[in-house]
């Protein structure tokens, strides 16, 4: 299991890359998804994708290979318990997997960057945050308000 664990600890470092090979980066002085935006965002989600595949499969082969074999009932139980939250991870990430693809579809739609509720231009700050936002901040803000009061009531 440790191995499971140092793999996802090292993994971590690549899970989206910071700027694509030619060291752009999108700026406020360009037009808002110009097509190399467009470009960076989709290279930044398919390396974001990739990653999130290659650690699926690590975790798939480490399954198959490491069988839980302590004789100890309470290693077995830690070991069971470890394997759990990585299949809740994985299963997170193959939900974000849906996501990423969502935003990619929306880089080919055009529709990518601007806010899904106000269609305002979603900061190129926060994209660079999360790439598969679909609301600006305060729209973000005021959908978690929302949300909280339904609960209450």
């Amino acid at each position: 299991m440790a191995t499971v664990l140092n793999r996802l600890d090292e993994s971590e470092q690549f899970a989206v890359p910071t700027s694509t090979d030619d060291g752009y980066r999108p700026s406020a002085d360009e037009a808002f998804m110009n097509p190399r935006q467009q470009a960076y965002f989709r290279a930044k989600l398919q390396a974001w994708k990739d990653s999130i595949l290659r650690e699926a499969a690590g975790t798939l082969s480490q399954l198959q290979v490491d069988t839980l074999r302590e004789a100890d009932l309470t290693d077995r139980a830690s070991s069971e318990t470890d394997w759990s939250i990585e299949l809740r991870t994985r299963d997170r990430q193959r939900k974000l997997i849906s996501k990423i693809e969502a935003a990619m579809r929306r880089i080919d739609e055009g529709e990518y960057g601007y806010c899904e509720v106000t269609g305002e231009p979603i900061s190129l700050a926060r994209l660079e945050a999360r790439p598969i936002a679909t609301m600006t901040v305060e729209a973000q803000e005021r959908h978690e308000r929302h949300e909280k009061v339904s609960r209450e009531e």
